[in-house]
Formats: C-alpha cells, structure tokens, sequence
C-alpha cells in the first residue's frame, strides 16, 4: 500500500496578518528601545558642556564629588560641582578610581588609585581640604567600593582580590576600614571579625563582604556578606568587631541621610539571558518593608548615594566614548523617572 504524502493547510489570510501583525510589534518595539537608549545617549552627550577649571582646595559644602570619566584629558580625576554654578566642573590633580568625601574637619576625603605601569599597584590615599595626602596605604587589589563616614573619622574601602566583577564567578574581596585621624587600619580584614545570624555564630570559608556604608555615630555599619552564591545585608558593630546579619538578598548598601531606610542593589531573578543584572530598591529599617524603584529598567551595577532624602545618584555606562559613564539620580519612592545629574561622571559623592 502506497503512502500519501500528509495534506498541510495553507495557513489562512487571518493567521497570516495575526502573525505579520505580532512580527511588526516586536520589530516596532525593538526599534523604539533603540531609539530610546539612543536618546539616552544623545542626552548625555549634549547636556555634556562642562567648563573646567582648576581645584585647588575643597570648598564649603554642599557639592557633588565624583571622578571624571570619557575621553578627554581629565579623565580618571577627581572633581566636583556646585549648584548655582551652571555648567563649571571644577577638577583637581588626583587621580581617583573612586573617591568619597565629608565635610567634618573642615572636609576630608578618599582617594582609591590604580597606579598602572610595568606592574600595577593599588592605593588609598587620604587628603585634607587642600588635597594634601595625610596618609596612603597599599590595597590589595583593584578598587571597587569606598565611603566616608559623616563625622570624617572612618573610611572603608573595597577591593577585588581575584577576579574584576561582582559578575564573575569566584571572585574574591577584601574590606577594610581605615581610622581616618590616626591615619592607621582599624581592621585590615573584615573575614577576621566574628558573624551573628539568627543568634548563633555563621562561618564559612567562602566569606566576601564589600560595600560598607556607616551609621551617623560611626559606631557601626552596614555592608553586604556572600557566602553560597547568596548576599546577605548585615549590620557591624565596630567596638564589638561583629557583624550581624539582617536580612538577605541586599548588596552594597547606602544609608540614607535620615538614618531611616537604605538603597541598595539587589540581583533581577531569573537572571535575563544568563547575566547577572541588578535593580534599584529602597528599605525601611524599622518595618522591613521594600520599594524597587522599576522605573529605572537599565542595569545598576553600582552603590548608590543619596543625593538627599528624595533621591538617589548612581553610573551607568554611556557607549559615546571609551570608559565613559553618566551619574544619573532616580525619586527614593519610585515616583518619577531617571534623570542626567552629571555627564561623563563617576563614584558620586554628596558633600553636605
């Protein structure tokens, strides 16, 4: 017996403009993010007519610190900005990987250096209200994270051991934190300090913590623990030299300035097309409760600063330039969009 070849209908007319009809939607919809992140980029690139000028001495706060970023010729150093100023970028002679600052003591901040050369060397620089160095130590690694605390007596600083990416698998990193008016470490190594979960010791070899952010005493902080592929918000008591751990799935915290909620990262699950990409969200302390801040739908690899209690400032890449970034500021309660605070830009730091 003969086998017929199976009959195959011809799809029809309708099926055929439902199909055009969903091709053409997701071309349209590709099409118009690509006009929208072109439109990002175009934004920044225009609204990039900075006038820069010398710095010499911190001024009185407020202003914005933060490191020069694209392709011009004061790319890597530390800067700042003043509201009232208009378009002036007032840019000094450090060159920072990231930097951070306070008012207290008449304005003091940090510098974290790459030192590139035959071989490349790490660096912590402190410096007075005259961009003096007061004290330098070698780091471990390249930089990642760096805070100041509100009264000027602390600094923390992140570093990268092994691997160039909280993305990467197995990389490795070192925290420490640096008593600013001795000009000496207070703790080399935060794996060495004791940690509390639940009210029973919690250790492990893979241990990482990074992105500390102090409480206004300077008795404390908060920071982020991985261990087992999962991050952990957990709180530091300095005397003490433990930590406990608070709630899970929080990186790089930053406290707002009333001491009431913090921002920080956490991991979009699943991650999309198998990367690792992070999102905006706001806690508050007391009640625990969480607000993510969808409308900025880019991917925040960052700890966030707080440019007051309403909003808050972070980079993102910008693909005009090699190595340029935009600090972008985004409402805490996730009532408005992103918007441009500062192009070609990086490391934000408030100065209040």
């Amino acid at each position: 017996m003969s086998t017929l070849p199976p009959i195959i209908a011809s799809p029809s007319p309708a099926r055929v403009m439902a199909f055009l009809g969903v091709a053409l939607a997701c071309i349209a919809a590709a099409g118009g993010y690509a006009w929208w992140a072109s439109q990002q980029r175009a934004q920044a690139a225009a609204s990039y007519t900075r006038t820069e000028r010398p710095l010499a001495a911190l001024p009185a706060a407020p202003y914005l610190m933060l490191r020069v970023t694209g392709a011009g010729t004061s790319h890597g150093r530390m800067a700042l900005e003043q509201r009232g100023d208009g378009d002036v970028r007032q840019v000094s002679p450090l060159n920072c990987d990231r930097v951070h600052a306070t008012a207290a003591g008449g304005g003091r901040g940090i510098c974290l250096e790459s030192r590139r050369g035959a071989f490349t060397s790490y660096h912590a620089h402190l410096f007075d209200a005259q961009l003096r160095t007061t004290a330098s130590f070698d780091l471990a690694g390249a930089p990642s994270r760096t805070r100041m605390s509100r009264d000027g007596k602390l600094a923390a600083t992140t570093v990268f051991v092994t691997g160039h990416s909280y993305a990467s698998p197995g990389f490795s990193t070192r925290t420490s934190i640096i008593d600013v008016e001795r000009g000496a470490m207070l703790a080399p190594d935060l794996e060495a300090w004791s940690v509390v979960r639940d009210g029973q010791p919690f250790k492990a070899q893979d241990f990482n913590f990074w992105g500390i952010t102090f409480l206004p005493d300077s008795r404390g902080f908060y920071a982020t623990l991985q261990t087992d592929g999962k991050q952990y918000l957990v709180q530091g008591d300095i005397a003490a030299q433990r930590m406990t751990v608070v709630a899970p799935n929080v990186e790089c915290p930053s406290l707002a300035p009333d001491a009431k909620r913090i921002a920080f990262k956490r991991r979009v699950e699943p991650p999309p097309q198998g990367r690792i990409v992070w999102q905006i969200v706001v806690r508050d302390l007391a009640s625990g409760q969480e607000t993510v801040l969808a409308r900025e739908t880019r991917n925040v690899d960052d700890q966030v600063e707080w440019l007051d209690d309403g909003e808050i400032a972070y980079a993102l890449p910008d693909d005009s330039a090699p190595a340029a970034t935009n600090v972008w500021a985004i409402a805490a309660d996730g009532s408005a969009a992103p918007r441009l605070v500062a192009p070609m830009a990086y490391s934000p730091a408030v100065v209040r």
